[in-house]
């Protein structure tokens, strides 16, 4: 019969193309997310998938068994958790769908496997202790990880926790611990390839991507800078472009030798002119220098490689750079989340 996939909180779609990239049998036989936006993408790439735009608390087990869903895959969301909100937990109202999914899962007789993502924290937090002890309850083995892309030969942080479970046996490897790499690392990475952000830049990128003036002028100095030759970039948030600091890395085509000579002056002038003292004449030439880093943001394109999202990933032909900025922000690193689920999956580890 193959998988019968069901993806909550589906995004744009990120779940679907893990399932693809580990080379499953299969079908996704639904989609669901209340977000109009992300729901357009997601049909825009998989025309053939019936993208629900609902609410999760509204799943009933007589509609999961009538779907003869075997699989479940989400991704919940993340704000009760984050370092940045109020971490507020189940008392938050955004939990409120995972806390009915816990409720739901014991009831689903026909689901054999799970695979959960959310931030590095949820693995601290009550709705994690909830989420487990349905799955013991329903009957599941399972298995919990803090993994980031780096460790797959992304150049990208993004450290997530995940937990995969099944019913249909044990996995070969430990329990009781949270995992921080995986068990059979060999099988997961390709050790004899390096991957540089060189590797997944467009060419001829349009100046709209350049970074403004005034936010070279008074953020530059927060940046986190990427060069052609490096492997790693920062994680990539929904505020990218909105924010400058904490969201995301921006790029320079120059080698790192010579953007840290263009900052050694820059440097010199700000020591010998303090910002409250500084001349137009001044200002001007460190803006100049400034611009001679060739700084822009990573395009939606190079973000959704860095994300492992494959080459045939588009946008919806309504949405903006904006926005799949936002929805890039809250999906899935697809190539760790593939890996996981061939783990998932096979009986042999």
């Amino acid at each position: 019969m193959g998988f019968r996939v069901l993806e909550l909180f589906s995004g744009i779609g990120g779940m679907h193309y893990a399932f693809n990239y580990a080379g499953l049998e299969g079908t996704i036989v639904a989609a669901m997310d209340v977000n109009t936006v992300a729901n357009a993408v997601y049909s825009s790439n998989f025309p053939g998938t019936d993208v629900k735009t609902r609410n999760i608390q509204s799943l009933s087990e007589k509609e999961v068994r009538k779907l003869g869903a075997n699989m479940l895959l989400m991704s919940p969301p993340c704000q009760p958790h984050t370092r940045q909100g109020l971490q507020r937990d189940t008392e938050d109202k955004r939990s409120d769908a995972l806390t009915h999914l816990c409720t739901l899962i014991p009831q689903c007789e026909t689901l054999q496997y799970v695979l959960m993502e959310n931030v590095k924290g949820f693995e601290c937090s009550q709705a994690r202790h909830h989420f487990v002890e349905a799955l013991e309850k329903a009957g599941f083995f399972w298995r919990e990880f803090i993994l980031t892309p780096t460790q797959f030969n992304v150049p990208n942080t993004r450290h997530r926790y995940y937990c995969i479970a099944r019913k249909t046996a044990d996995f070969a490897f430990a329990g009781g611990k949270i995992w921080e790499e995986m068990p059979d690392r060999k099988a997961a990475v390709d050790q004899s390839v390096t991957v540089k952000i060189s590797d997944i830049i467009q060419d001829n990128v349009s100046h709209d991507f350049s970074v403004p003036d005034d936010v070279l002028a008074k953020r530059v100095l927060v940046m986190d800078i990427i060069h052609p030759t490096q492997n790693r970039s920062m994680c990539f948030t929904k505020g990218y472009t909105h924010y400058t600091e904490g969201t995301g890395s921006v790029y320079t085509p120059l080698p790192e030798e010579q953007s840290h000579r263009i900052f050694e002056l820059v440097k010199e002038i700000d020591n010998n002119n303090p910002d409250t003292s500084r001349t137009e004449d001044v200002r001007r030439q460190r803006l100049e220098l400034l611009r001679q880093l060739y700084l822009r943001y990573f395009t939606p394109r190079e973000v959704a490689r860095l994300m492992s999202f494959p080459e045939d990933f588009g946008n919806a032909p309504e949405s903006t750079n904006r926005q799949m900025y936002r929805l890039l922000g809250n999906s899935i690193n697809v190539k760790v989340v593939g890996e996981l689920i061939k783990l998932l999956t096979t009986t042999e580890q």
